[in-house]
C-alpha cells in the first residue's frame, strides 16, 4: 500500500497526544486510588463501575475511528489486477513424437492439453487466442479469436508427428498475431507467444532467426520447457530417450524478450500457465482506496459513541 499524500499523515501525532493523554489520566486515577489506606472502605463507597474493558473499549474503538480518518487524509493506493480489453496471445504447442513419453502422467502430450484448457479458462474473454502447432511443420489450427470454443476443440484434436521445428512455430505465431487487424485510430493491440516444447528444433528455422523476427515486431516468446531428463518413447519396438533440452528454451525466451519456465508434472505446468496467464491477461493499476478507510473510520465511530451510550450513558 501507497501513499498520495504522504505528508498528511503527520496528524497521526495529535492522535498520539490524545492517547498518551488518556493513559496519564488513567494513572492519576489509580495514584488517586491508592492513597486510601483502607481499600474496603474505598470499594464500600465508591459506586461500582462497569468492567475495566468496558470503560476503555469505547474509547479504543474512537480512536481507531480517528486514525482511519487520517489514513483517508493521505490518500492510500493498492495496486489491482485489471482484465486487459486488447491483446493477442499464440498459444504454440509441441506435437513431435517425443511428446509421447509418459514421464508424465498419462503423456506429455495429454497433460499438456490439460494445461493449456487451463490456460484458456484464464485469460480475460475479450483478449483474441490462437493456436499453433507444430512438429516437423508448424500450422496455426486456429487464427487469433475470442471464440474459445474453437480453441478447445484444436487442443483436444492435437495429433503426433515427427520432427521439432521450433522456429517455424514462433514464425507462424509472429504471423497470426500480427495478421490481426487493428482498431480505427489505436496503435496494434500487444502480442504475446507462449511455446511449449520439450525439445530443439531439428527441422526448419533456426531458433536465434526466429527469435529475431519476433524481437523486431516486438512480440515476446514466453518457453515452457516442459518434460523430464528420464523421458522415453518406443519407436519400431526400441525404447529411445527424449531428455528436455532447458538449455534451447531458456536461450530462446532471452533473445525473444520472453520468460523461461519449466514444468515436469502436469500440476507444476497449470501453475506455470497460471503465472504467465496473470502476467500476460491483466494489467497492474493503482488505485486509490481511501473510501475503504473511511468506510471502516464511520463504523468504528458509531460503534464507540453506541457503546458509550449504553454503557455509561456518556459519550467517551
Amino acid at each position: 500500500m501507497g501513499f498520495v499524500s504522504p505528508l498528511r499523515l503527520l496528524l497521526v501525532l495529535p492522535l498520539l497526544a490524545v492517547l498518551g493523554f488518556y493513559l496519564v489520566q488513567l494513572i492519576r486515577r489509580r495514584q488517586y486510588a491508592a492513597r486510601f489506606t483502607d481499600l474496603s472502605l474505598l470499594a464500600s463507597v465508591a459506586p461500582r463501575g462497569p468492567a475495566w474493558w468496558k470503560r476503555h473499549l469505547p474509547a479504543a474503538l474512537l480512536l481507531l475511528s480517528l486514525l482511519g480518518m487520517v489514513i483517508s487524509l493521505g490518500r492510500p493506493t493498492s495496486t489491482q489486477k485489471v482484465p486487459r480489453e486488447r491483446a493477442t496471445v499464440v498459444l504454440a504447442i509441441d506435437v513431435s513424437n517425443s511428446m509421447a513419453a509418459d514421464d508424465v502422467s498419462p503423456t506429455r502430450l495429454r497433460a499438456a492439453q490439460d494445461g493449456a484448457q487451463a490456460f484458456v479458462d484464464q485469460l480475460p474473454p475479450r483478449l483474441n487466442l490462437g493456436l499453433v502447432a507444430f512438429s516437423g511443420t508448424a500450422s496455426v489450427l486456429v487464427s487469433p479469436t475470442t471464440d474459445r470454443e474453437a480453441v478447445r476443440s484444436a487442443i483436444d484434436g492435437l495429433q503426433l508427428g515427427p520432427g521439432t521445428a521450433i522456429g517455424d512455430a514462433v514464425v507462424a505465431s509472429v504471423n497470426a498475431i500480427t495478421s490481426v487487424p487493428g482498431e480505427p485510430g489505436q496503435a496494434p493491440a500487444p502480442g504475446r507467444i507462449v511455446l511449449l516444447s520439450d525439445g530443439e528444433t531439428t527441422r526448419g528455422l533456426p531458433e536465434a532467426a526466429a527469435a529475431q523476427e519476433a524481437t523486431a515486431k516486438n512480440i515476446p516468446v514466453s518457453t515452457i520447457a516442459y518434460g523430464t531428463q528420464d523421458g522415453e518413447v518406443t519407436i519400431q519396438g526400441q525404447r529411445i530417450g527424449v531428455p528436455v533440452n532447458i538449455e534451447a528454451l531458456d536461450a530462446l525466451a532471452q533473445e525473444a524478450n520472453g520468460t523461461a519456465y519449466t514444468a515436469e508434472t502436469g500440476d507444476e505446468l497449470k501453475n506455470v500457465y497460471s503465472d504467465i496467464g496473470s502476467s500476460i491477461g491483466f494489467d497492474k493499476r493503482t488505485v486509490e482506496i481511501g473510501r475503504w478507510f473511511v468506510g471502516v473510520a464511520l463504523l468504528l465511530g458509531l460503534l464507540s459513541a453506541t457503546l458509550s451510550v449504553l454503557w455509561s450513558a456518556k459519550l467517551p
